[in-house]
């Protein structure tokens, strides 16, 4: 441990406190502190809780209870709408004076806080997706697609380049047409190079018919026997030692139009109706009970509500319920299971039965313990987790072996409330227990800066996104998509810069999640060109990105791009630097040929806005 950089620390705690704290705040805490007559101090930057996703601007503060002899309370308010207390045993010694005691103390404090405060498994996330493997979107593997028996046309809606359309086209064959793609997609060679390249995390994008039980066939019809799939792919995770998100990337009745990625490409959206969102939670309760009760899902930390709803929060009705309805359904099957959940407490009956769990969500349902919509979703789950448990030899375990799971709390993850617009539901309100927030920021899709290097740089090293979300107390926030790709024909010495620049600003969030960790190569895509900006695994092999997931090419890439002069430009690496002209190396407006899918890539209608 190093106590003089402590000492120094210490001597820069009111230059810090007096940087970050803007007036309004500044005298808020002062006020806060005069009324409960405490003495405070300011902890660095560099101590604050990094995946509060708020490190860069809102110190830890720590405030000693003077009449407390043994005890020192600790409030940490480094996120907002959050606190955790936490008791340090530092004895009469530990005063303001900053003995060695106080500083060791501080020292431990700074390594737990945020690990206490966000429960998440690693201490900053660097991950990939694990797109087109159990949901498949034709545009990023048009050869692989077409020779399955698919098609690309200018409107997906017109053809078989969704999951749905090719079920509904191949009912005989699809499942097993399916399965040679699910067995290939993802392998345990493509596992070990993304471990090997420092990525600890994995966001699985899932459609719901992964819980087959929930297609209401013949009306809908999707391939069967992913589940096995994501099982198997779970358990080499779990043997990997890397950390998984399952995403609910397709919900029932299409959350967002005219897209691959939710698995029918139509402009008829209904899930935002009661009989779609219940489906939703049917289907949460079996993936939260799968998450604590099967072995192959003991990697799963979190479970993503939404991938990507409708920007426009006016065509979004009951969402915001929705969202407390999706965190008590967690939250209830994990109460079952003995799970403690700080601040959740439905005053279960001490005689609950504990080997029995189908048993146990019975008669749970029938003592009213939760509400209505939460009912209706558990008791709908209990005979599709039956029928999986027969399928996959855990009967014991869902109906007669004791069941304490013995596993903390799961994540639970929403798009942050800046994703929509039009006064949309906070996903704080719902918070219940350790809850994440998910923003995606795609540069290519046009709405968040000009097209051109430099436009780019500046945006990106002066993101806002972060305090903006902290700010509605969504932390700790993560970049669950992102990528290489531009607006213009951009040179590799560009690509370099521009992710390094975007990792370093993901990174004073809670980290980052590449889309894609692969893409096909092949004459549809021009080559390497559709890999070269979408491909993880390719960029590594390309030189674009460094071989280490933590690493850089130039860690002061955004130093010449920082604009202190901008109301809206909080820099993500220094305030003090003064706004410089650096050329952008190599890069000019593109006016080459578009890659022969350009028209087709659905990916590309998105609309992206800067909040």
């Amino acid at each position: 441990m190093d106590f003089n950089s402590a000492r120094r620390d210490a001597r820069d705690f009111s230059a810090i406190s007096k940087r970050h704290l803007e007036p309004s705040g500044a005298s808020r805490l002062r006020s806060f502190v005069q009324g409960i007559g405490t003495s405070t101090i300011f902890l660095p930057d560099v101590l604050a809780p990094s995946r509060c996703g708020y490190n860069a601007v809102a110190p830890v503060h720590i405030l000693e209870h003077l009449n407390k002899p043994f005890w020192t309370s600790v409030l940490l308010l480094g996120c907002p709408f959050g606190f955790v207390v936490a008791l340090l045993p530092v004895g009469r010694s530990f005063g303001w004076d900053l003995n060695m005691t106080g500083l060791l103390w501080f020292s431990l404090l700074a390594a737990l806080v945020p690990r206490v405060f966000a429960q998440l498994p690693v201490d900053k996330i660097y991950g990939v997706n694990l797109g087109s493997w159990l949901l498949l979107e034709p545009w990023m593997l048009p050869q692989g697609w077409t020779d399955m028996g698919g098609q690309i046309c200018a409107d997906c809606s017109q053809c078989i380049e969704s999951e749905f359309a090719f079920a509904m086209a191949y009912p005989d064959t699809v499942d097993q047409t399916f399965a040679k793609h699910w067995d290939s997609w993802f392998t345990q060679s493509d596992l070990q190079d993304l471990k090997n390249a420092g990525i600890n995390t994995l966001r699985i994008p899932l459609g719901y018919w992964i819980v087959e039980a929930l297609v209401e066939r013949p009306v809908e019809n999707y391939p069967r026997g992913g589940l096995d799939y994501l099982r198997r792919g779970l358990g080499w995770v779990r043997d990997s030692g890397m950390h998984v998100i399952l995403d609910h990337h397709a919900l029932p009745g299409v959350q967002t139009p005219g897209q691959e990625f939710t698995g029918q490409c139509t402009d008829d959206v209904q899930f935002y109706t009661p009989h779609n969102y219940h489906r939703a939670l049917v289907w949460t309760a079996v993936m939260t009970t799968l998450s604590h009760l099967d072995p192959q899902f003991s990697s799963v930390f979190a479970i993503e509500a939404v991938n990507e709803p409708i920007m426009d929060a006016s065509q979004t009705p009951g969402y915001g319920d929705f969202q407390k309805n999706f965190v008590k359904t967690v939250r209830a099957i994990e109460a079952l299971l003995g799970i403690q959940v700080t601040g959740y407490n439905p005053n279960l009956p001490a005689s609950f039965p504990t080997t029995n769990f189908t048993a146990t969500l019975q008669q749970a349902c029938s003592l009213s313990l939760f509400d209505a919509e939460v009912v209706d979703a558990l008791l709908d789950a209990i005979p599709i987790l039956s029928g999986i448990g027969f399928q996959y030899g855990l009967t014991g375990t869902f109906t007669s072996e004791p069941f304490n799971s013995g596993r903390s709390p799961l994540v639970t993850n929403f798009m942050d409330v800046n994703w929509q617009y039009d006064n949309p539901p906070n996903p704080a309100n719902a918070a219940i227990g350790p809850q994440g927030y998910d923003n995606h920021l795609y540069y290519s899709f046009g709405g968040v800066a000009d097209a051109d290097p430099t436009a780019y740089m500046q945006s990106i090293c002066n993101l806002q996104r972060i305090q903006d979300d902290a700010e509605l107390g969504n932390s700790p926030l993560w970049f669950g998509e992102w990528g290489l790709s531009t607006q213009f024909d951009a040179s590799d010495s560009f690509l370099r810069q521009w992710g390094d620049a975007q990792k370093l600003a993901y990174s004073q969030s809670a980290g980052w999640i590449y889309w894609n960790f692969k893409t096909e190569i092949s004459n549809l895509t021009n080559g390497t060109e559709l890999a070269r900006q979408w491909s993880y695994l390719e960029a590594l092999n390309m030189d674009l990105l460094p071989q280490n997931a933590a690493s850089y090419y130039d860690n002061d890439v955004c130093q010449p791009y920082i604009n202190k002069t901008s109301s809206r430009s909080r820099s993500v690496l220094a305030e003090d630097t003064a706004v410089a002209s650096a050329p952008v190396v190599n890069s000019t407006p593109s006016k080459a040929p578009l890659l022969k899918l350009s028209d087709h890539r659905r990916r590309l209608v998105k609309k992206h806005y800067s909040f």
